[in-house]
């Protein structure tokens, strides 16, 4: 039957059904499970509710365009394809008899080989849930619980990477006519895709430790006065672990007050942390998402710093209505991730069990802790009186303040390119016009190039200080 979705369409589906996927051998095979009563949705006006009774409406954030989305009738077949004795003539998935692969292999650092059948692999070709394939989804669920025991109940699906799934969630919850907040610096990518939307960019300071709750609060408590006759925002875009490009990470302090900020004006966190398994130091500041609750956290995962960049496999975990609400953006763009990074990332998880992710993220940060210690190394020895850096404690980037320099654009496009030194000027991360600051990246240069890499910049620096 048709059953109304938030008001913004219908899905074609049968009571007690939805779009979650099952498994043979251990992959997706894009067929159901029955609809937890937590995850349904009802009419227009009516409120998301929690298996814990919380309840939230979630409709004054929604974006124009998300509030037009509908869900796709065909995909909504899905749910019936395990009725016994049904005959599928609905959805235009291909005969596996079609796909040219029978089988394939990976083999982990370790020697291991994780074998994908012909069973698992036809699963893995074929249309999936834009969930994500179920076996994964069960162990980012299950990952999500140990490490961020989310106080409120959560929905997770899987991503492009996580910037498709912050893209899509920016398309969701901002209008043209709207303003963001975002961290000032913040990421050059959630720039790339804001800007051309045309709607407002406001910077929010930080300092040593990553956003300023007390700036925060005085901005949005005297907004109506500083931008008259605009809406005061709805949405905060941050990255509270080795922000990109400041390197900086927000301490559980700073994070809980930066949450009763949001608490206090009702806004939605986007909380980007691709960053997060690369914290350097000890235990982990623990996630805005674990704060949470109200359920007004997005988060967003990736595993491009921790296994490959080029599966293209992040997640997003929050409120299950938004959640929802994001995969219908994703069905009318790409329908769902690539199902065969997922199953082999599913493969990789199993085999290694909780214990044997810890490790290999361990190792990660030990690599990269060896990296940045080179890289501050070297800057000692020569940046010393021409720049000036806070050191990261998480991440890959050093946020380098060139001393007497006010706009590095110039500097760093054309002179350090001559000078065959790399840098990304630090325009690229702000709202305004320039910056004094050059982002650099000590992730895969050798301790030999960085020291390098410094001794030419140094040299440009002396040559800029002495023609001023």
């Amino acid at each position: 039957m048709w059953r109304q979705l938030r008001g913004v369409g219908y899905r074609l589906c049968w009571p007690g059904t939805t779009l979650r996927s099952t498994s043979v051998g251990g992959v997706a095979t894009g067929s159901t499970m029955p609809l937890r009563d937590d995850e349904r949705f009802g009419p227009t006006g009516s409120r998301w509710q929690s298996s814990e009774g919380d309840t939230r409406d979630y409709s004054k954030y929604l974006s124009a365009l998300s509030q037009r989305r509908e869900p796709s009738a065909i995909r909504a077949l899905q749910p019936l394809l395990d009725e016994s004795g049904m005959i599928s003539l609905g959805g235009g998935m291909p005969n596996p008899k079609t796909f040219p692969f029978v089988g394939a292999t990976f083999t982990v650092a370790d020697g291991t080989q994780l074998v994908l059948d012909e069973t698992d692999l036809n699963a893995a070709l074929q249309y999936s849930s834009t969930t994500g394939v179920s076996a994964l989804v069960g162990q980012l669920e299950a990952l999500q619980a140990r490490v961020h025991s989310p106080p409120m109940k959560t929905k997770l699906c899987v991503s492009t990477g996580s910037q498709e799934a912050l893209t899509r969630a920016f398309a969701m919850l901002i209008n043209p006519t709207d303003t963001l907040l975002v961290e000032d610096p913040t990421y050059s990518g959630a720039l790339a895709y804001l800007k051309p939307m045309g709607c407002r960019l406001v910077g929010v300071p930080t300092d040593d430790e990553g956003l300023l709750p007390s700036a925060l609060d005085d901005m949005l408590s005297s907004w109506d006065s500083v931008y008259p006759g605009t809406t005061k925002p709805r949405v905060l875009y941050t990255i509270p672990t080795g922000a990109n490009p400041s390197g900086v990470t927000m301490g559980e302090d700073r994070r809980r007050a930066v949450y009763k900020v949001a608490q206090a004006h009702d806004l939605i966190v986007l909380e980007d942390d691709p960053y997060y398994y690369l914290y350097l130091g000890g235990t982990r500041p623990p996630s805005l998402l674990s704060l949470d609750i109200d359920g007004r956290v997005i988060r967003f995962d990736s595993f491009s710093k921790v296994l490959s960049s080029g599966m293209r496999v992040g997640f997003a975990t929050g409120p299950p209505a938004l959640i929802t609400q994001l995969e219908l953006h994703t069905q009318a763009v790409n329908l769902h991730p690539c199902g065969l990074s997922q199953v082999a990332i599913a493969k990789l998880l199993a085999h290694w069990g909780p214990d044997g992710f810890d490790a290999h993220v361990a190792g990660i940060c030990d690599l990269y802790r060896s990296q940045r210690d080179a890289f501050l190394a070297a800057a000692n020895r020569h940046l010393t009186g021409l720049a000036e850096w806070v050191v990261p404690e998480a991440g890959m980037f050093v946020w380098l303040k060139l001393l007497g320099v006010d706009d590095s654009l110039a500097l760093i496009k054309r002179d350090a390119v001559a000078e065959k030194v790399l840098l990304v000027p630090g325009a690229a991360f702000t709202v305004g016009a320039s910056s004094g600051y050059v982002r650099a990246a000590y992730s895969t240069a050798t301790a030999e190039d960085m020291e390098e890499a410094m001794v030419r910049l140094a040299r440009l620096l002396t040559k800029h200080t002495a023609a001023q």
